[in-house]
């Protein structure tokens, strides 16, 4: 993209896609083992009870320095691969269901869009519901 974005809408806008297709990432930490990270559309919202199930952690989102501790990326550039420690991932169903999707690429100006099937390799990602659609 070349322009720092710092909602949902403003990066399809930027990328020039339906706002599903930008890939959100939150990651829950719990008081003891690794984070996870849950990837989400962005015309989704994150149910972060359902979440805490699948990880087996409380519903507590990691602040940003955690973020940067365990993932080298600062919060809202995290990139989908390369973090520094290896994290469970999750990604929602209505992922897949986008040609292409857009995600963060590590730096605030970067985004990458590829099919999902080859974001779920790389990451090594299990598909699961975790979201609820936008009010």
């Amino acid at each position: 993209m070349g322009t720092r974005t710092r909602t949902v809408p403003q990066a399809a806008f930027l990328a020039g896609c339906a706002v599903g297709q930008v890939v959100k990432s939150i990651l829950l930490q719990g008081d003891c083992g690794p984070p996870c990270l849950f990837l989400t559309s962005g015309g989704v919202q994150f149910a972060s009870a359902t979440a805490a199930v699948l990880a087996t952690k409380p519903p507590r989102r990691a602040g940003a320095d955690q973020i940067r501790r365990v993932t080298g990326f600062a919060s809202g550039d995290v990139g989908r691969i390369g973090h520094l420690t290896a994290l469970p991932v999750w990604m929602d169903p209505d992922l897949p269901s986008h040609s292409t999707v857009w995600a963060a690429a590590g730096a605030p100006r970067h985004t990458v869009g590829l099919p999902p099937p080859d974001l779920l390799p790389l990451t090594m990602t299990r598909v699961a519901m975790f979201t609820q659609d936008e009010p």
